[in-house]
């Protein structure tokens, strides 16, 4: 499917756009990669780790705030993925408007230019945290997500959907307690904190991520929400498994921070329907014939929701250790 074709990626120099860049250069080929972000040391960076691809690589300095920068590069473009954001949760805190420029702003200019320069599919990268915000990050995440939704409403006679990926933290990434663990642990720590001793996680591999990325391009027709289903862990069995037998204080939730990771809510179950290997939340209103395409799927029940927590998949102390060594740390 992605053959011969031109993708974008904003925020393309991030851990997700350079695993998406290398699993599509291995399993597809593509026409052209465009690599959309506004560091350019980063690009430099990523330039060199993709030697090998540079005929098919271009690296546009750019950033999502800006709508002019944006239809340029996405001339001639058929997808696009939408992986920019601010996603620090105190950073957002502190500097709100600033994620509102990037996060709500950024998204409705990926939207506008995406529409005039005739793409063909935009899959945005949603989170968790936009899942009943208590967070600005969360918020702005929210917003993201419902203009990408009712984006299909402006398509008119165009042959453009716009659809959403939905996940939590990768395992390893840069912020999350995998690395913070470690960092205690290399240190030489012995006691690793746990903010809340009932707190749970989604376990979802950065491959995991770039396959429902992909699984989205394939499927989507206007307006659904793609969430994996994946196992969770108690983040005290995770600790056990980095440091068995080491001491676990109770140190009191953050601000901003939730007892689970939720995906799927009690209200989004009216339009929820069940996969093999994912859930598909489809949109409340539908603005072309293609999106009334009846789903082929599994309806949920009413008043089903699913988090971390209500999870009917759970990892063990012993496959979280097996699952670790797999982990790239981002530190």
């Amino acid at each position: 499917m992605l053959s011969n074709k031109s993708i974008l990626i904003t925020g393309g120099t991030g851990t997700f756009g350079k695993a998406f860049t290398k699993y599509v250069l291995e399993h597809y080929d593509p026409r052209k990669i465009i690599i959309y972000s506004r560091d350019e040391f980063k690009q430099f960076i990523m330039q060199n780790e993709f030697k090998e691809y540079a005929s098919r690589l271009r690296f546009f300095i750019g950033d999502v705030r800006d709508r002019d920068r944006l239809a340029r590069a996405l001339e001639g473009v058929d997808y696009v993925i939408h992986a920019a954001a601010l996603k620090q949760v105190p950073a957002c805190e502190y500097n709100p408007a600033e994620a509102i420029k990037t996060n709500i702003n950024g998204a409705q200019n990926v939207i506008d230019a995406a529409l005039d320069a005739g793409v063909k599919k935009v899959v945005a990268l949603s989170t968790d945290k936009a899942v009943n915000p208590v967070n600005l990050y969360g918020g702005t995440k929210l917003v993201s997500d419902k203009l990408f939704i009712a984006a299909n409403a402006y398509a008119g006679s165009k042959d453009i959907c716009f659809s959403i990926v939905r996940y939590g933290n990768v395992a390893g990434s840069r912020g999350s307690v995998i690395p913070f663990f470690h960092s205690i642990l290399k240190n030489g720590g012995n006691r690793l904190p746990i903010t809340d001793y009932r707190m749970t996680r989604f376990w979802i591999s950065l491959r995991q991520g770039v396959e429902l990325v992909i699984k989205a391009l394939e499927e989507a027709r206007g307006g659904e929400t793609f969430i994996s289903k994946i196992p969770s862990f108690k983040v005290t069995d995770l600790a056990q498994a980095m440091l068995p037998g080491c001491e676990m204080p109770e140190v009191g939730i953050r601000e901003g921070e939730k007892l689970h990771e939720i995906m799927v809510t009690v209200e989004d179950s009216f339009h929820t329907y069940e996969y093999d290997k994912h859930f598909i939340v489809y949109p409340q209103m539908v603005w072309s014939d293609r999106q009334k395409a009846q789903p082929t799927g599994h309806k949920v029940p009413e008043g089903f929701s699913y988090s971390s927590g209500n999870n009917t998949q759970w990892l063990g102390v012993e496959e979280i250790r097996e699952l670790l060594k797999t982990v790239e740390l981002e530190e």
